[in-house]
């Protein structure tokens, strides 16, 4: 009675015995590959991040790292305004390089907050 019990407690926790680990540890793997596969992908592409009707662009890669900074003269007047205007695109441009992120990562993650990938 007592190893009947034991089998029914290590099925229904999903120990089986090791067969489908190794299955589990495969499909692990494949998963990692296509998330390295992906964060690669998004290295490799860029978003723009705008303020002031375009006064200011913001070119992020997607590793969120900033690549160019484009100012219009008219822009230069006033310094205050210029400085407000180059955190906003720069926001903005972060904010699209996450949304990004996030959604090339969402179906392989199954949406989970992982630090670092999204």
């Amino acid at each position: 009675m007592n190893r009947q019990f034991r089998r029914r407690q290590m099925r229904a926790s999903g120990q089986t015995g090791g067969g489908g680990q190794g299955a589990q540890a495969q499909q692990l793997q494949a998963q990692l590959q296509k998330i390295q596969e992906l964060q690669s992908e998004l290295e490799a592409m860029t978003v723009e991040g705008s303020s002031g009707g375009g006064v200011v662009k913001v070119t992020m890669s997607g590793k969120q790292t900033v690549e160019s900074v484009f100012i219009a003269e008219e822009a230069v007047e006033d310094i205050e305004l210029l400085q407000d205007l180059v955190v906003a695109a720069i926001n903005d441009a972060m904010t699209k390089a996450q949304e990004m992120a996030a959604e090339k990562m969402g179906g392989i993650t199954g949406g989970l907050n992982i630090p670092g990938l999204s």
